[in-house]
């Protein structure tokens, strides 16, 4: 087995968004395991006696309920990656650019219906909520179908994009509105050839605390940006006490919630990978999903 070091709790808090791990040169997060065994009987056992899960969700959940991933061929809006227009630059840059291509996130999400991936996870947390088990799901994910399915123990690391934040007075505040202003109406077409509709900055949403008016911005973590560290001291008091762990629709490349899973695994805690295809923390785990490859069909089953 090759060396394992795992980020400091410290160190974590501190972490950002991004596509690459944030450890420092020369400290290498690597673990290998035995191929992950698909066997659900083994499987069902350690489910069974398992009296705290975490559940880390990302985009390929959500994907099943018809929102896009932007992850892989075909992941652009117009003829950006989400990763171009989810920073802080290219908001500064161009925000009437960013809030079309949310607003086009928005209207999509806000119509959006959990499936049956979002809806066996609520379901087995009120069940096993009521035989003195806790269930917690930590999600990458922007959308709120974990609490639109019912999902109460949620973290949601990556924020909410029904919530903006003033960027004059920081004030962060639930906003539902379709659309968010009357500028974005019709506008965020993801069609490659579709212009921008180049609104002027005094027409984006606007914070409507008294005598500010400051420009809003989605209240979501772009990539760059600094993690929650209250958010992230949550997220490692469930990792640590977890004795079960499923890792449902994530690519495992985004940082830092690419780490979760495996720094869980190098304790000996078993985790449960339920992909599409393989990820770089694949073989780390001791489960695989059980259809190969067909997780949506095996999940929901699997938390019986």
């Amino acid at each position: 087995m090759g060396p394992f070091q795992v980020v400091p709790s410290r160190l974590i808090s501190q972490l950002y968004c991004g596509l690459k791990s944030p450890a420092a040169k020369g400290t290498k997060i690597c673990l290998t395991m035995a191929r992950p065994s698909s066997n659900m009987a083994s499987f069902r056992e350690v489910f069974a006696k398992a009296k705290h899960i975490v559940v880390l969700s990302g985009a390929g959940i959500s994907a099943e309920s018809g929102l896009p991933t932007f992850r892989g061929a075909g992941g652009y809006w117009r003829k950006w990656k989400s990763q171009d227009l989810a920073t802080p630059e290219a908001f500064a840059y161009n925000p009437s650019r960013v809030w079309e291509f949310y607003h086009y996130r928005r209207e999509m999400m806000r119509s959006a219906e959990p499936n049956p991936g979002h809806l066996a996870i609520a379901e087995c947390e009120a069940r096993l909520h009521k035989q003195g088990r806790r269930v917690t799901v930590i999600t990458q994910n922007i959308d709120e179908l974990h609490r639109k399915a019912g999902t109460k123990n949620l973290l949601e690391i990556h924020g909410s994009i029904f919530k903006t934040r003033c960027t004059s007075c920081g004030v962060v505040a639930e906003n539902h509105k379709s659309p968010i202003c009357p500028a974005l109406s019709g506008k965020g077409a993801p069609e490659p050839e579709t212009h921008d509709a180049k609104i002027p900055v005094e027409k984006l949403p606007r914070c409507e605390e008294a005598a500010c008016g400051g420009l809003l911005r989605p209240h979501v973590v772009w990539f760059g940006e600094n993690l929650d560290p209250a958010v992230l001291e949550e997220v490692h008091r469930e990792l640590a006490l977890c004795d079960l762990c499923l890792v449902v629709g994530t690519s495992s490349v985004v940082y830092p919630a690419a780490m979760f899973a495996p720094q869980v695994s190098a304790r000996g805690v078993p985790v449960a990978e339920f992909n599409m295809e393989t990820t770089p923390a694949t073989n780390t785990f001791r489960y695989k999903d059980f259809q190969g490859g067909r997780w949506q069909v095996s999940f929901p089953g699997a938390l019986w």
